[in-house]
């Protein structure tokens, strides 16, 4: 699905806007974690651009090779997200930030609340973490997706502020976009991005 992924989602204002808050948010030249990576395209490039030190975890092979293509300062690593790594590059507490952006989706439900508190464990005291989610009240669904059918999970918003200060966060501030995808078997969606700070 990788290369058809960007055109099936060619407008990403929110995911811009909160990588840029991200980025303007941690010190310069901060470590700071994509989680979800994809192609690189566009958070890690963005934040490589800001002069960030990137690192960036995706569990597709063939996503991983797309985005060290597409933003060859990053430093990216093969992992699933639901079971990261221990230790380097992904020691506890050596980042200063953290995108999550569409990643936490590709989960079921009991798995999210353990990925976040793993978020919180790699982020320094006071990190940020900026974090989107499709809103809808699902749990390991299937749904057409670029011809494929991928499984997904989601929570209402105020669920998901729930979930998110369950795990230590405090969620700073909150926005929504309506979004309507290029594909036409991808179906619209309410987008809610949420920008954190680790407790």
């Amino acid at each position: 699905m990788g290369d058809r992924y960007d055109e099936a989602f060619p407008h990403k204002e929110g995911q811009l806007a909160a990588g840029g808050w991200l980025a303007a948010s941690v010190p310069p030249g901060s470590r700071v974690l994509d989680l979800g990576c994809g192609t690189g395209l566009p958070t890690a490039g963005q934040l490589a651009d800001a002069g960030l030190r990137v690192t960036g975890v995706d569990l597709s092979a063939g996503m991983i090779t797309r985005a060290r293509a597409n933003v060859p300062a990053a430093q990216f690593l093969r992992a699933d997200i639901a079971h990261l790594p221990a230790g380097e590059p992904l020691a506890p507490g050596s980042f200063a930030g953290v995108a999550a952006f569409f990643s936490l989706l590709m989960l079921r439900r009991a798995e999210i609340p353990p990925a976040l508190l793993a978020i919180h464990t790699l982020l320094e005291p006071g990190g940020l973490l900026a974090l989107s989610m499709v809103e809808a009240d699902v749990d390991d669904v299937p749904i057409p997706f670029l011809g494929h059918t991928i499984r997904v999970s989601g929570y209402l918003r105020d669920e998901l502020r729930q979930v998110v200060t369950d795990a230590g966060f405090e969620v700073i501030k909150e926005d929504a976009y309506a979004y309507a995808p290029a594909s036409t078997d991808v179906p619209p969606e309410q987008q809610i991005f949420l920008s954190c700070r680790r407790g």
